[in-house]
């Protein structure tokens, strides 16, 4: 029997994007007919709408799935998520690790549901600083809690493959709320507790 790859995307879309990167490759001068590139704006097409579909998720949704009635009160931290996204300036990736406390308020969250909501904003096209702020506000309008904390560590191919080309340039951004901005203490525990 065959190989066969069993995927799910949007056929409209596919197809319509297949066209515009086969006009993309014309463009940068690429012979469309070489064997290596004949199907390569299907693929991209693909990969894009897989790079994307955070637009379809309801990141607070996420965190709904799993919230559960719990009196502890203490911080929890959910550190080196993996992060994955698209720069919207460029389209050229960022990658790092995105590191998550908050101190519950009479609710606690399944931990799986701290990489999911991650996801959900990072398969969008995105900046970094924005990514921190909604991963912040979700949490905070979703579970109520004492606070959160947020801090996100990426290096961006578009600093690196192109532009000032710097290999070693890393991005922190970090966004705080609730206790974590009251309290220098508990702020401070959190970076040490993620570095």
């Amino acid at each position: 029997m065959a190989y066969k790859k069993i995927e799910h995307y949007d056929k409209a879309s596919t197809e319509a994007l297949s066209a515009n990167f086969k006009e993309v490759l014309t463009h940068i001068g690429e012979d469309i007919e070489r064997e290596g590139l004949l199907k390569t704006p299907e693929r991209v097409a693909k990969a894009m709408q897989y790079l994307t579909q955070g637009y379809d998720q309801d990141p607070a949704e996420i965190l709904k799935s799993a919230m559960f009635a719990e009196k502890y009160d203490e911080m929890v931290i959910v550190k080196d998520i993996e992060v994955y996204s698209l720069c919207e300036h460029h389209m050229l990736p960022f990658f790092g690790k995105c590191h998550i406390a908050y101190i519950p308020n009479g609710h606690i969250v399944g931990l799986s549901k701290f990489p999911r909501m991650v996801d959900a904003f990072s398969r969008r096209l995105q900046v970094q600083e924005r990514l921190t702020d909604q991963i912040r506000d979700c949490l905070q309008e979703t579970l109520m809690p004492q606070g959160v904390a947020v801090c996100i560590e990426a290096q961006h191919l578009c600093m690196q493959m192109r532009g000032v080309q710097k290999q070693n340039s890393t991005t922190t951004t970090s966004a705080f709320s609730g206790a974590f901005m009251d309290e220098d203490i508990t702020r401070q525990e959190f970076m040490s507790l993620v570095k």
